[in-house]
């Protein structure tokens, strides 16, 4: 057995260092007794040769016990993460405090926490005895996530930090989030660091994966984490921008109920350490919180609020002005925003109360009264601006058109 892969390189040099001494004290006592047989008082020699033997007993005794307890120490106690830049992240194990019945044990507010800006506050409710037996560089990776996510407002903000600092401080080739859909049916990439996005916060073709498909969707069902090795042994395996050979994936949850998945995958085989595993799921707990901040309790906490997917529709209607597309309908605009047709009429009629084709239809009614007292329209019908303005039929826009203004095309072009 290699001693320093088990306990560590520490832990050997006391052991080798206990052995040595152990292995002299032999030499000098076997030295002294054959000194000792040449004497020829032999009481003199008795007495003396049994001072030895005690004395030799209680140290092997004493070296026994202190290494055995050292050792126990060691392998008994739950790793923490220290963090090299150079080799990324590295387990080592740290000696926890025994405290005797007259000591008092100390709160588990520990003062390196509260010195952190934001990190107490995030964990109120996370179990402190894994940050207060975590070493200061675990903490600092954990603050800088925290601090960096202070400020952010929204789901958007915060998922693209997760991804993006996971890349920089934990030296990853490729980190993505998925997020539950409306109907939590589906999950689908709203954010990725690595060469899906090449540096942009904007995910090209982004898979949805139903949930308990492949090694994401089995992490949402299940709300287990999962680290393959290997991939190309496992089945589920899917394949996202190119293959890869390790794979660490990792539920975000908001009261017991899954509403992401952070993942990452990596070109070598056997990548993924524990460290990483363990950092993992504190990022996910630290994802949650900021989440839970924003969202409350709904477990149906989306990539972006309403707001952000009202503010997008209004832009494709005023700038990109889609409305003028006779053919465009829910589906289409649905997948335009990247989100669920159902989702999309549900979004309208709450922040507009109106049904998808009337809202659509505001739009064109106005582009139609714009045409009809425009100069440069004075050739064109009636019917002919309705089309330019994206209906498609004659009655559907004259109702449309009294529905908003109260008057026909004809009475409000010719009072223009």
């Amino acid at each position: 057995m290699d001693i320093k892969k088990k306990l560590g390189n520490s832990t050997a040099e006391e052991i080798t260092r206990k052995v040595i001494i152990i292995c002299i004290s032999f030499v000098v006592i076997a030295v002294m007794i054959s000194i000792l047989d040449r004497n020829s008082i032999s009481l003199s020699r008795l007495y003396t040769e049994l001072n030895i033997w005690c004395i030799l007993i209680t140290s092997l005794l004493f070296l026994f016990f202190e290494t055995k307890e050292t050792s126990e120490l060691l392998l008994n106690e739950p790793f923490t993460i220290s963090f090299d830049k150079n080799s990324a992240l590295n387990l080592q194990k740290t000696k926890k405090k025994v405290y005797s019945k007259k000591e008092n044990k100390p709160t588990h507010k520990s003062t390196s926490r509260l010195s952190i800006p934001y990190l107490d506050e995030v964990f109120d409710e996370f179990e402190d005895d894994y940050l207060q037996n975590a070493p200061i560089q675990t903490i600092a990776i954990l603050s800088y996530f925290a601090t960096s996510l202070f400020e952010k407002n929204n789901v958007n903000d915060v998922l693209w930090d997760i991804v993006e600092n996971c890349i920089s401080h934990l030296y990853l080739e490729d980190c993505v989030i998925y997020m539950l859909d409306k109907e939590k049916e589906y999950l689908i990439q709203k954010a990725a660091f690595g060469n899906k996005n090449n540096g942009e916060k904007k995910i090209v073709s982004p898979i949805k994966i139903k949930i308990g498909d492949g090694i994401v969707g089995n992490v949402a069902k299940k709300q287990r984490y999962q680290r393959i090795n290997d991939v190309s042994k496992n089945k589920a395996y899917i394949v996202d921008d190119d293959s890869r050979m390790s794979e660490l994936s990792v539920p975000i949850c908001i009261e017991g109920n899954i509403i992401g998945v952070l993942d990452s995958e990596h070109s070598e085989k056997n990548f993924f350490t524990n460290e990483h595993v363990f950092l993992f799921h504190l990022i996910a707990k630290l994802t949650e919180k900021k989440l839970k901040q924003i969202c409350g309790n709904n477990t149906s906490c989306h990539i972006t609020n309403d707001n952000t997917y009202y503010k997008e529709l209004e832009f494709l209607m005023k700038e990109a002005k889609i409305y003028r597309d006779s053919n465009l309908g829910l589906d289409s605009v649905a997948n335009k925003l990247k989100i669920s047709s159902n989702y999309l009429s549900q979004l309208v009629n709450k922040l507009t109360g109106k049904n998808f084709a009337d809202y659509i239809n505001t739009f064109r009614v106005e582009d139609a009264k714009l045409k009809l007292r425009n100069s440069n329209f004075i050739n064109y019908t009636i019917v002919g601006i309705a089309l330019e303005s994206g209906f498609n039929s004659k009655s559907t826009f004259y109702s449309s058109f009294k529905k908003i203004t109260g008057i026909s095309p004809s009475i409000y072009r010719k009072t223009g």
